[in-house]
């Protein structure tokens, strides 16, 4: 249906695209994968008319075409989600499934009964039930994305773009977009899907095209490869070992406790949960999305107030924290929403690895820019953080980099623990790698590191120990030895204690 051919593009510096070539067939899912800066935002901005090639054709249907803008694609029945949704909060869900189509009377007066009906018919199509009066606002972001969809639904789409649609949502609410979109491809309609999960591309896609550095790289059904061919593919390397070794069992039973949450309460988010951490150990939080992981998280480093329970850490018992106590006591926390909550985007690389040891770079009331530079400086060596130095804004960079300064930020304060919240969402395969590297460095210092995260094969493969959550509970911990994502699975969906 489509088709891409010596297609190049150009920016200031940087060549984007080298001779890209992209076919879709009409009624399958394509898999779009490679590291951020491999060139899959460029090729999707000229697929979608927002971008003009400055080479190559691209044709659909077998004939010609150039687009001269956005709504010319669209109406050719070219639509692309992107991974920040572009919905109108205080508007209902019909609203904002019909902006610019409303439904209306003979009058030409909008007819909201029917712009109602309508929105009804499309969510019924894709096999959701959500009432479409309800405000944009109050939905989850899993129901938010179904909105997303039912809009391309209006324009009749032959080709649907998908840019990391499950950045935000994890388990059940995966699955039921991924029935939503078989129920499109069985329809006849095309999706090109992107994701850095590779095992979703197993579960979910037909074929996959592979591109790095701008290039095409290889086109494969997704029978007739593995993930250790595709990330072989991705990064231009052998994979061998994609996550470190994890600690001996010995060592794991060993390790010194350097906190202690117990009987942790935030309403019904979090019901009496209790977790230790161990120097030098990474213990793995799993379970559900809403199964109140990030609470208990941020309950420990006093970003929620416990409203009972108790912090032990350092020979001190805390009843209330509060994150200036937590990071005088040595803890870090890397947050699950690096742009919303973690870093000062439209800041340099160099204030924001230093935004929470301001006093190593203050003298006084007066900021030492030179010192804060060195800080930064040494950081992007040691954090292998790609940028153009210190002043380099953080906006401009990629999620993975972005995430390694984060990261940097919280190695000088975190002494004891270090909370990473989804460290890997959004990233490539190739930060990921770079992400583990670190987080088994900090670790190897003796740093407790608690990883909260929906990837079953991240937890498994990164994980000394794992405690998992359930409807605000904690069913149980995995030791050495016990860790399988059944077995994880099993805690996560059922009431059964383990060792």
């Amino acid at each position: 249906m489509l088709s891409v051919r010596h297609i190049s593009k150009a920016f200031p510096g940087v060549q984007a695209l080298s001779d890209m070539q992209l076919d879709v067939h009409a009624g399958e899912i394509h898999a779009l994968v490679g590291e951020n800066g491999a060139g899959k935002s460029t090729l999707t901005k000229i697929i979608a008319g927002a971008q003009a090639p400055d080479a190559g054709e691209m044709s659909l249907d077998g004939k010609p075409v150039r687009w001269t803008g956005p709504a010319a694609a669209k109406a050719a029945g070219i639509h692309v989600i992107y991974q920040e949704f572009v919905l109108f909060p205080h508007l209902s869900v019909a609203e904002n499934i019909f902006i610019g189509h409303y439904r209306r009377n003979r009058l030409r007066a909008v007819d909201h009964a029917a712009t109602e009906r309508a929105a009804a018919e499309l969510m019924a199509r894709l096999g959701v039930r959500l009432e479409p009066w309800r405000l944009v606002g109050e939905l989850t972001v899993a129901d938010q994305q179904m909105v997303e969809i039912a809009k391309a639904l209006v324009d009749r789409p032959r080709l649907l773009i998908l840019d990391e649609p499950t950045a935000v949502i994890a388990g059940q609410e995966v699955e039921a977009l991924f029935e939503r979109l078989r129920l499109l491809r069985d329809e006849g309609v095309a999706i090109i899907y992107i994701s850095h999960r590779l095992e979703e591309i197993f579960s979910l896609c037909d074929r996959v095209t592979v591109v790095k550095d701008g290039q095409w790289i290889a086109t494969h059904a997704v029978g007739e490869v593995d993930r250790d061919r595709l990330v072989t593919l991705m990064v231009g390397r052998d994979v061998t070992q994609f996550f470190p070794p994890r600690a001996d069992a010995a060592d794991v039973a060993a390790a010194e406790v350097v906190l202690q949450a117990s009987d942790i309460r935030l309403g019904r988010r979090v019901r009496g949960a209790s977790i230790e951490l161990r120097a030098g150990i990474v213990t793995g939080l799993a379970g559900m999305v809403g199964a109140g992981r990030s609470e208990l998280a941020m309950a420990i480093f006093g970003g929620l107030p416990m409203e009972a329970g108790t912090v032990a850490i350092g020979g001190r018992v805390f009843r209330r924290m509060t994150p200036a106590i937590a990071i005088r006591q040595g803890i870090g926390f890397v947050t699950e929403d690096r742009k919303g909550e973690g870093l000062a985007m439209l800041q340099d690389v160099a204030v924001n690895v230093t935004a929470a040891c301001l006093d190593s770079v203050s003298a006084g009331p007066m900021l030492q820019s030179a010192r804060e530079r060195s800080i930064a400086d040494a950081d992007i060596e040691a954090f292998r953080i790609a940028c153009f130095g210190p002043g380099n804004p953080v906006a401009t960079m990629s999620g993975g980099n972005q995430q390694k300064t984060l990261i940097a930020r919280w190695a000088h304060t975190c002494r004891s623990v270090l909370i990473l919240d989804e460290p890997t969402r959004g990233v490539d395969v190739g930060a990921r790698t770079e992400i583990y590297r670190i987080m088994r460095e900090l670790a190897a210092r003796g740093v407790a590191i608690l990883m909260i995260s929906s990837e079953l094969p991240e937890v498994v493969g990164m994980s000394d120990r794992v405690y998992v959550m359930r409807e605000g509970s904690m069913p149980g911990v995995l030791e050495p030895g016990q860790i399988t994502e059944e077995a994880v699975v099993d805690l996560a969906t059922h009431h059964r204690h383990a060792a």
